[in-house]
């Protein structure tokens, strides 16, 4: 591991988040190449987007074949690392004093892309999986898993509307959604209603813009930005993701309609109600949406 990962590095892996055109490459659940059962694989490329975002290239257990994970699911991905803030205050490097991290990652890449796969990452301060990618080294290794709980909904959706509220890293799972719809359900309208804190903030900007240029009768992504400065340069939407936006913006109830949930938890308690809840309640209920119509991702 070294601190020179955190230069800018002109890596082919860029290409998940500039000029890639979206690719519909669909495989059932149940065919990917990470199983139940950890599997260590290796850093391919990494590349530095914005200070605290990259992307990782890493290789599939297999590299003559595509990773083949269906449509949004996400991977689990495992390091083990110290524990810190022992009694003495110190960080041991005993196996007494270690602990399995781990964190699921949606792909942005497709199974378009052979032998490899790509993660977007937002470094957090603090954030012990997120830092150690942060400081990986293109050979260095780390494990993933892939299990049933983290498949979601399949592509085709099949739906004339789509409406996505977003926070932060969320995107990720869209990003895979918008792929399979802008290159294969061309009749499905789709508006991104995507939060975060600041400018700086929004991960896969670039590809998110270039295919609201290119799809501009079938996609439209609404910035909306918390706490941005006051005298900055933004035109677009302050604040926070609203009732009365999304009545703006998305497609009216029972207007063969699905509107998809993905970010940090109070996401879902302010718009869906948990996670984990069948019922539906929140923003998206007092709007008029039923339980059929919002998935939670």
């Amino acid at each position: 591991m070294g601190s020179d990962s955190d230069a800018v590095i002109d890596s082919s892996c860029l290409s998940s988040l500039k000029n890639q055109d979206p690719s519909c490459v669909l495989v059932a659940p149940g065919k990917c190449q990470f199983t139940p059962e950890f599997t260590n694989v290796k850093l391919l490329e990494r590349a530095k987007v914005t200070h605290n975002t990259s992307v990782l290239r890493f290789a599939c257990p297999d590299e003559t074949q595509p990773l083949n994970l269906s449509t949004c699911a996400c991977l689990l991905a495992k390091t083990t690392l110290p524990v810190s803030n022992n009694d003495d205050g110190e960080t041991h490097d005993d196996k007494k004093t270690k602990e399995d991290v781990i964190r699921p990652y949606t792909p942005i890449s497709t199974n378009a892309m052979t032998g490899k796969f790509d993660l977007l990452v937002k470094h957090y301060e603090g954030g012990k999986m997120t830092q150690y990618m942060k400081n990986m080294k293109v050979g260095d290794e780390i494990a993933f898993k892939h299990i049933d709980f983290n498949v979601k909904i399949q592509a085709p959706f099949g739906k004339k509307n789509i409406g996505m509220i977003v926070g932060g890293t969320g995107v990720t799972p869209m990003i895979q959604a918008l792929h399979a719809i802008l290159a294969g359900e061309k009749d499905t309208k789709v508006t991104v209603l995507y939060g975060n804190r600041s400018e700086e903030d929004i991960l896969g900007r670039e590809l998110l813009d270039a295919w609201q240029s290119k799809f501009s009768d079938q996609l439209e992504v609404i910035h909306v930005l918390s706490h941005e400065h006051e005298d900055s340069t933004w035109q677009g939407e302050r604040g926070f993701i609203s009732k009365e936006l999304i009545e703006k913006k998305f497609a009216k109830p029972g207007d063969d309609v699905l509107v998809f949930v993905c970010g940090p938890p109070a996401m879902y308690t302010v718009f869906s109600g948990d996670r984990g809840s069948k019922e539906l309640s929140g923003i998206l209920h007092d709007v008029g949406y039923d339980a059929t119509e919002v998935y939670k991702f």
